[in-house]
């Protein structure tokens, strides 16, 4: 009648039977198993990309624990024994970056660098920090990446007629620190040795503030050579280093001029309450 829908013909079949013809004429072309090969993929190095996250979640954790830990040694009446136990804790936090590294085989790095940074970062910093209170100095990214080449041996047993041997094959993994990550840990690593100073202070060392002070003022001005021609990332870091080194040198400032009139067991609570009032001037939170 005037007014209705014309019905079309293919209305009259089944909604799975217009699917299954559908199919029947239609196979899968190349382009789209193209396209489900590229969606495998990218599946795949998503999953990656989130197993490296976490790994780099708990290299992040535990290499805090030891920075935490490292900090005890100025009053822990054995320093031996805070050492070593903060280098088990850095040969756990290794085994994890092993993980990384068979993850990362066959891989290019940079492609996964942003998961994996974090906690690179974090275990420089607790390397260098450990590698301080061992020798007063610095440690070197070439050193740091000796420390991250791990082996294994798996021995097959061969069986033969006449004899019977065992092959050994020695596999091999390694991961380098990149030069960005090693900056950014040092320049961490800083306020760490900051806070250093001030718990020596409240320990009765006179002596560590003013070596605080120098090897402090050798980092800043290695970064001043970088300035803004490194990445952004190191730039942004150089005022929060100069920050650390300005309550370094404020303290060994307040050792030379008033320490003969001020107690031991008060300095630190000088020293702190100074530091509050340079961050409030600096608009620091």
């Amino acid at each position: 009648g005037s007014g209705g829908f014309r019905k079309r013909k293919h209305d009259n079949f089944p909604h799975g039977q217009r699917r299954e013809e559908k199919a029947n004429v239609n196979p899968p072309s190349a382009l789209m198993k193209s396209f489900k090969s590229f969606q495998l993929e990218l599946d795949t190095r998503h999953d990656k990309y989130e197993r490296l996250v976490k790994l780099s979640r708990d290299i992040t954790i535990e290499s805090k624990r030891t920075i935490f830990l490292l900090h005890r040694f100025t009053s822990a009446p054995s320093g031996e024994e805070i050492l070593s136990e903060s280098e088990v804790k850095l040969d756990a936090v290794r085994q994890k970056i092993k993980q990384v590294a068979q993850e990362l085989i066959g891989e290019d790095m940079y492609q996964f660098h942003r998961a994996i940074s974090p906690g690179l970062q974090e275990y420089v910093e607790a390397v260098s920090f450990q590698y301080f209170i061992k020798t007063r100095s610095l440690i070197s990214i070439e050193e740091i990446n000796k420390q991250l080449i791990f082996t294994a041996e798996d021995r097959e047993e061969i069986t033969n007629m006449t004899s019977n041997s065992q092959d050994k094959q020695l596999h091999r993994w390694s991961l380098k620190v990149t030069p960005v990550d090693y900056l950014l840990g040092v320049a961490d690593l800083t306020g760490e040795l900051m806070r250093l100073c001030i718990s020596s202070v409240g320990n009765g060392d006179i002596d560590t503030p003013f070596e605080l002070s120098q090897f402090l003022r050798q980092i800043y001005d290695g970064f001043t050579f970088i300035g803004n021609t490194g990445p952004y990332e190191v730039s942004k870091k150089l005022y929060t280093l100069k920050q650390s080194l300005a309550k370094v040198e404020n303290a060994c400032y307040t050792l030379k001029v008033r320490g003969s009139e001020i107690p031991k067991h008060m300095l630190a609570d000088v020293f702190s309450t100074k530091t509050e009032l340079i961050d409030q001037e600096e608009g620091l939170p």
